[in-house]
């Protein structure tokens, strides 16, 4: 709602600067009027540019930006991430984007599986943080991974292996 405020307060500052210069004749005329004020009276205006050039070209985008980055790094594609999903989502990023590619993680990595295409359950996601992925197994190995790339095992741990899983199970494919 401050974003918003703030944009027509921008656009109404303009509006005003552009109807002083039209009813002073022009650039010329505007030019001429400021500078046969005082000195006082130009300082003040000089004042007055420099607020309002920080706030609108400083002040306005930070304030804008800082308030969104909270909500925004809680949902993708509508869904409202849970703290631990937020979790796995940065340590997904942070141990697994380089390989796999997922949009909910702005991760598009070349070597591992496509999340997005797989859409695995957590439950397989789980084993395959846990016990890795390799491209032969040894005969009578009952590997189930996400891939036929090579994978190291336990890359995240405990909690954490299972906030990925969960952030994995929920995003992949949306």
């Amino acid at each position: 709602m401050l974003a918003a405020i703030l944009f027509i307060a921008f656009w109404v500052v303009i509006a005003l600067g552009l109807f002083f210069i039209a009813v002073r004749g022009g650039l010329g005329g505007a030019r001429d009027t400021l500078q046969s004020q005082s000195r006082g009276g130009r300082r003040f205006a000089a004042v007055m540019f420099a607020i309002i050039y920080v706030a609108f070209g400083i002040a306005i985008p930070a304030v804008t930006l800082a308030g969104n980055s909270a909500r925004a790094s809680r949902q993708y594609a509508g869904l409202t991430l849970t703290s631990s999903e937020k979790r796995g989502r940065e340590l997904f990023g942070e141990h697994c984007a380089v390989c796999h590619t997922l949009a909910a993680a702005n991760a598009y990595g070349k070597v591992g599986p496509n999340l997005d295409l797989l859409a695995p359950p957590q439950s397989l996601v789980l084993h395959t943080i846990a016990y890795g992925c390799l491209q032969n197994p040894p005969a009578g190995d009952q590997q189930t991974c996400l891939g036929y790339g090579t994978m190291p095992s336990a890359l995240v741990q405990g909690r954490d292996a299972t906030d990925v899983a969960n952030f994995v199970a929920r995003v992949a494919g949306r």
